[in-house]
């Protein structure tokens, strides 16, 4: 299972965001579509906000992928 480290420079990430820049989904669109199929989990519960706001110390995880999200 990939571990990404996702240093955080700003209060907060959208969700379909974060998927996008951590190479998880090819485009924020892609990311939407991810989310709302209900295969992402935010700190272990299922989100389907495509704009959840995700902040330092959360975890995101998908298919074979964890984000640790880390304040810079």
């Amino acid at each position: 299972m990939p571990q990404i480290r996702f240093d955080l420079d700003r209060d907060h990430i959208e969700l379909n965001q974060l998927l996008k820049l951590t190479g998880v989904c090819d485009s924020g669109g892609a990311g939407k579509h991810l989310v709302a199929s209900g295969e992402v989990r935010v700190d272990g519960v299922v989100e389907l906000r495509k704009t959840c706001k995700i902040r330092s110390g959360q975890r995101v995880e998908t298919g074979d992928a964890t984000i640790d999200v880390i304040a810079r």
